[in-house]
């Protein structure tokens, strides 16, 4: 049986449960790397620049991770996941830039993933990907279609605030209850900023330990996300843009959020641009309070601490003293 690796980062957290279930209808074993650590991250930076994104040097320590125990490392070419829109350049050069600062890797599946003039786009991904593991189409189809009914099931779960670990490794009773004193905080950020609890120092956790329900772009209604995004002036560019202004909008409008926290990585182009749109968008049209977390290889837990700390007393504070104190300060 033929192993392949799937790296514990970028869109693990949107796709796994359907890469795993299509590669394993096609009879390949299914190895994840090991969860991030701090040696993921010294093992990744010494493939990256400097300038790279820490999301980009955690991939790459995650595939130095697997390399020694598979056939094969699946690292999609992502060109495009929705209808004219683009992603992140760095998925698309992906593959490129793990072959050529990686040394002694087994075969790479490299499929490109491009649904940018249609859906379809996705099933050649999946037929040039299963062609790897067999020569039956058919069977490559009916692998592809229950791969997909896995994904619906997957995005309905997160919609309920269930994170994607906890629908991995089937612990679903971890959903806390709510509580009277409990604030509605909306956390817009990429997938693999937001889930990876290593990689952001357990943000979510600590949220929750503080009495706040933690609403996530995957828990708001595709429809409405679209719907507000139309208002803009222009389309936006990139998918990521576009959910997350999306989500800001209807936050904004909808005025049942006690707080909105925006998780980004120093060196990303795209969250550079986004993340001011979004927080002019929030001062200039409602009184929620906003902040923006930014962390790299080098954050530390107490700074952050004290940043969410800060926050959410800051929130507190404002209800139980005066509801017209600036959401700026």
């Amino acid at each position: 049986m033929s192993k392949i690796g799937i790296p514990r980062a970028m869109y693990y957290y949107k796709y796994f449960p359907m890469w795993k279930t299509f590669f394993e209808a096609l009879g390949a074993e299914v190895v994840v790397s090991q969860p991030t650590s701090k040696r993921t991250i010294d093992e990744g930076s010494k493939y990256c620049v400097d300038e790279a994104c820490l999301a980009l040097k955690l991939y790459m320590g995650h595939v130095e991770n697997l390399k020694k125990d598979v056939d094969h490392i699946f690292i999609p070419r992502f060109t495009s996941i929705s209808k004219k829109e683009y992603i992140c350049p760095k998925f698309g050069g992906l593959p490129d830039i793990v072959r050529r600062n990686i040394p002694n890797l087994p075969n790479i599946i490299d499929s490109e993933v491009n649904l940018y003039k249609s859906q379809n786009g996705a099933y050649l991904a999946a037929l040039d990907a299963g062609g790897y593991f067999s020569n039956d189409p058919i069977k490559i189809t009916r692998a592809y279609k229950k791969a997909l009914t896995i994904h619906n099931e997957f995005k309905d779960q997160l919609k309920l605030g269930i994170q994607p670990e906890e629908i991995f490794e089937n612990k679903l009773n971890l959903i806390k209850k709510p509580s009277d004193n409990m604030l509605n905080v909306v956390l817009i950020g990429h997938d693999y900023n937001l889930y990876d609890g290593y990689f952001n120092l357990d943000l979510i956790k600590k949220l929750k330990s503080k009495d706040v329900n933690v609403i996530t772009i995957e828990m708001m209604e595709e429809d409405i996300i679209n719907k507000k995004a139309s208002k803009l002036d222009k389309k936006m560019f990139w998918n990521f843009g576009r959910v997350a202004v999306g989500t800001a909008l209807e936050t904004i409008e909808r005025k049942n959020a006690d707080g909105i926290i925006y998780l980004m990585t120093f060196g990303c182009g795209v969250d550079s641009f986004v993340a001011d749109f979004i927080e002019r968008k929030v001062r200039n049209n409602s009184n929620i309070p906003f902040t923006l977390l930014t962390i790299d290889e080098h954050t530390g837990e107490a700074g952050l601490d004290t940043r969410i700390e800060a926050f959410i007393d800051m929130i507190r504070w404002r209800y139980s003293h005066d509801s017209d104190i600036s959401s700026h300060g």
